[in-house]
């Protein structure tokens, strides 16, 4: 055991930030990629992977669903983290004299709100950790960074604004995977599983493989496809359920899944994080 968690991007990213929260016991392991990141894990050098997987309002992190079902590994639990975004600059430059941010692109339109009313122009960068680095080490006064207030403290600046974001509700769904899958129940706390699966090649094959989970009362909290192989016919299907694979009506809907199915793969049964039964 190593007692590593990894995760991608640069130190202060908010999956940094996802591991000190969920595991604040293990070393947090900053990877290049998410490849990176899943191949850490399956070769020993960390325990556990930390990867986002959707945003309440960015959506779905595409990469990872087409890596979820080849990468060998087990969901093992959730996460949510609430992305609160900051504006920070170098020691004693103030607020007025920022006119240019630089971030990772997905963070600039959630706080397009807030750069326009101060009148700052924002650039695209690969991570807004790193942008936080660079900023550290050249110095240009005129320049902010939008990022997490971890990457603030581990860059050593200062934070000129918080929660600069434009909607109050923006969360990220992290997963939490293993080399092994954990399928125990955790004491008293609601279950979750996520499985992928391929429909049949017969009319109407997904309405009529999902109908177990409507007469047997089992809640899907997500449904997602994509395509796989190159094809615009062979489509994989992600889902999460409410529930235990043990539970006899989850038993009794994947039953019924698997004769519409070409296959079904389980990916992992973990516990329910609070923020969702909140």
């Amino acid at each position: 055991m190593t007692n590593r968690i990894a995760f991608q991007g640069e130190p202060g990213a908010y999956s940094h930030e996802a591991c000190q929260n969920a595991r604040p016991e293990m070393e947090a392991m900053p990877c290049r990629s998410f490849e990176d990141v899943i191949a850490a894990v399956k070769s020993g050098e960390a325990d556990l992977a930390m990867l986002p997987i959707e945003n309440t309002t960015y959506g779905r992190v595409a990469d990872i669903h087409r890596l979820l079902p080849e990468s060998g590994l087990h969901i093992v639990d959730e996460a949510f983290v609430r992305v609160r975004i900051s504006l920070m600059g170098l020691p004693g430059v103030p607020l007025e004299d920022i006119d240019t941010v630089r971030a990772h692109m997905v963070l600039i339109p959630q706080s397009a709100a807030f750069l326009r009313s101060h009148k700052i122009k924002a650039y695209s960068a690969a991570d807004s950790a790193g942008a936080a680095r660079e900023l550290a080490e050249h110095r240009r006064t005129n320049e902010g960074v939008l990022a997490s207030e971890l990457a603030a403290e581990i860059y050593g600046l200062n934070v000129l604004a918080t929660d600069v974001e434009d909607h109050g509700h923006n969360t990220t769904r992290f997963l939490i995977m293993s080399r092994e899958p954990n399928y125990a129940r955790r004491e008293d706390r609601k279950m979750m599983t996520t499985f992928v699966f391929e429909v049949r090649n017969i009319p109407a094959a997904l309405y009529k493989a999902m109908g177990g989970f409507a007469t047997n009362g089992i809640n899907m909290t997500k449904l997602e496809s994509y395509m796989v192989g190159g094809s615009f016919t062979a489509t994989q299907f992600y889902a999460d359920i409410e529930g235990h694979p043990e539970d006899p009506a989850v038993q009794l809907a994947m039953d019924e899944l698997r004769y519409f199915t070409t296959n079904v793969s389980i990916i992992g049964v973990y516990p329910a994080d609070q923020d969702r039964l909140t």
